[in-house]
């Protein structure tokens, strides 16, 4: 079984697993292909249209050319740990929902990756056990840590590959990084992924990359007023709904809308996994479209906003926002005609984060000419790593232009 995908990341991708195949052609692998992978970027960069099933090809692409690397060097590495890790992070976000993170802890309280491993094990059962090596190393549970390593940590190819892939559809030229060079960087030292000292730069690169993108595509303030209007959307509905208010939607959707799910209710109730494989961005688009002519005044306003690009105003400081300036948008609000309870889906306040580099979690390992295991931080000739340890805060107020 042989199959090429042409990817205008790194061309060629190839499959010659039949597992690997049946998993790319199932159901609920191809749901990611109605999910975009960059949520409400599009607002602010149009081009950024690609999908999670995009991503979890590429990812898979990298972490094919990461093991080839490392048997080159001697680590050895057997065809099933091969197929397994490839599968694990081709499998990492399968669990997404409609509009990726834009939507997460929205519909239901369940962290992504945790649904990821509940289909895995779903998708395990179907297969009869076959996939239980990549779960292991999904999970971290293999013995050996290295695979863990490459599929979820501060330098895997997950990562590698969003950075990538979002930088080419973006079109922001400055988050770029040599996946490739990168990857030829990489060794395995006592069961650890570690960076030959040659490969430093090109970590320091990809650090500073992907602070770039967080600040001017991930965390744009375009972007995140569509992301919270779309988030107070779904919340209103829940809010209309719960209020006996009736709602046309999609069933899946409404199965959510009305109800608090959370991941025990998906170990324990099978029928809950059926209606979240039917949800979609194209489910959220459509109730949309059926909502923006109803009576609720404030989901006409910010799903007009939405579908019409009228998007609310942001102002972001490094300083927490002041309650006066929040208390006279509030009370705009209110001489606009707004009651007091829709003033919390309409005056939209908080704080995003953004840290590179992060020392509290398992850390980059560089690997001396000498032989000495080092932290990437302690590089001596790099003194930006250790500046992009530093998480930078920043706090919003979102609202609509009318009271700006």
């Amino acid at each position: 079984m042989y199959k090429i995908i042409n990817d205008p990341i790194y061309g060629f991708v190839s499959i010659d697993s039949e597992l690997i195949l049946e998993l790319v052609n199932h159901p609920i692998f191809l749901r990611l292909t109605r999910i975009k992978q960059m949520g409400c970027s599009s607002v602010v960069y149009p081009g950024a249209q690609h999908t999670r099933f995009s991503h979890a090809l590429g990812a898979m692409h990298l972490m094919k050319s990461a093991i080839e690397s490392l048997v080159r060097k001697g680590t050895e590495i057997s065809k099933e740990e091969k197929e397994a890790a490839m599968i694990a992070i081709l499998l990492h976000d399968v669990g997404h929902g409609p509009f990726s993170h834009a939507l997460e802890h929205i519909l239901l309280d369940v962290h992504h990756e945790e649904l990821s491993l509940f289909l895995m094990h779903r998708l395990n059962d179907e297969m009869d056990g076959r996939l239980q090596m990549s779960i292991d190393m999904f999970t971290g549970d293999y013995q050996r840590k290295f695979f863990h390593q490459m599929v979820s940590s501060q330098l895997d190819m997950d990562r590698l590959d969003y950075l990538q892939r979002d930088c080419f559809f973006s079109g922001v030229v400055e988050g770029s990084v040599g996946a490739s060079r990168i990857i030829r960087m990489l060794d395995v030292h006592n069961d650890d992924i570690v960076v030959l000292e040659k490969g430093i730069y090109s970590i320091d690169r990809f650090l500073n990359a992907r602070r770039m993108m967080y600040w001017q595509v991930y965390l744009h303030r375009t972007g995140l007023a569509a992301e919270l209007m779309l988030q107070s959307v779904i919340r209103r509905a829940k809010h209309l709904l719960g209020k006996g208010i009736d709602l046309v939607c999609d069933p899946n959707l409404k199965f959510f809308l009305t109800q608090s799910i959370t991941k025990a209710d998906f170990e324990n109730d099978s029928s809950i996994v059926e209606h979240y494989l039917q949800l979609d961005d194209y489910n959220i688009w459509t109730a949309l479209k059926s909502w923006q002519f109803g009576d609720d005044p404030v989901l006409r306003l910010l799903i007009d906003g939405l579908l019409n690009r009228k998007l609310f105003n942001v102002d972001m400081s490094i300083e927490e926002i002041d309650e006066e300036k929040l208390k006279s948008v509030q009370e705009k609000l209110l001489s606009k005609g707004f009651e007091k309870e829709d003033l919390s889906f309409l005056c939209l306040k908080g704080s995003v984060s953004n840290a590179a580099y992060t020392t509290d979690r398992e850390n980059i390992k560089v690997k001396m000419k000498g032989g000495a295991i080092i932290d990437i931080s302690d590089a001596s000739d790099l003194p930006n790593i250790e500046a992009l340890t530093k998480i930078v805060t920043k706090y919003y107020l979102c609202q609509p232009k009318v009271v700006s």
